[in-house]
């Protein structure tokens, strides 16, 4: 860990760089990404502008920073899908909790999220590169559980596993990121997961599931 000009940071340091990230987080659930101030940060941390600019160049510098450290825990999504079954009642169960976990993982980090959709939808390739690491952590997990199935004849030759997949992950994306949104159709939280698990479902294995 290294601050700015190349020294190495020690535990103290470290302690202060992450309190700063942590302020920021939390200022970014509750004001726009472009209203949050270097020395807000440092005033909510307790400490000043320069000793934030010890550690990050400015604020952007500073949410690429957290926007990596929730992505590197996006990774873990991958775990949802890792040696599950998609056959019987246990794919069912499986893209239950598919969608539980990918909800939940982007209702936890919601603020941070935001700033990195906006910052890929203006054609930062910075924010674009965290963003498709989240996703391929799903992604990639998908396109080999459709190929295995299509491997044994369960589903049909002609669907297009990696085109199948990417469009489940987009669908999945818009629909965490639009989870408030549903409830002024209507829709509550728990009719919107079993729904949601049912076109994954059908997707992954062109079958309605087994319950």
């Amino acid at each position: 860990m290294r601050t700015v000009d190349g020294r190495v940071a020690g535990r103290r340091g470290q302690a202060t760089r992450q309190k700063l990230l942590d302020c920021l987080s939390e200022m970014l659930s509750s004001s726009p990404y472009r209203d949050v101030k270097v020395i807000d940060v440092a005033r909510k941390a307790g400490t000043s502008p320069a000793t934030f600019y010890q550690y990050f160049p400015d604020v952007e510098g500073a949410v690429l920073e957290v926007a990596e450290q929730m992505a590197t825990e996006g990774g873990q999504l991958t775990q949802l899908l890792e040696g599950r079954s998609w056959v019987g009642k246990a794919g069912w169960q499986t893209a239950q909790e598919l969608v539980d976990g990918f909800l939940e993982f982007w209702r936890r980090n919601d603020a941070i999220l935001r700033v990195v959709d906006l910052g890929a939808a203006e054609g930062d390739k910075r924010f674009y590169k965290i963003r498709m690491k989240i996703l391929n952590s799903v992604n990639n997990s998908l396109v080999d559980a459709v190929t295995e199935l299509q491997s044994k004849g369960k589903v049909d030759k002609d669907v297009n596993p990696a085109a199948v997949a990417g469009s489940l992950v987009a669908m999945l994306a818009a629909v965490a990121s639009h989870q408030k949104g549903f409830q002024t159709w209507g829709v509550k939280q728990a009719e919107l997961k079993p729904n949601l698990a049912l076109l994954v479902h059908l997707g992954v294995t062109g079958k309605k599931p087994t319950k």
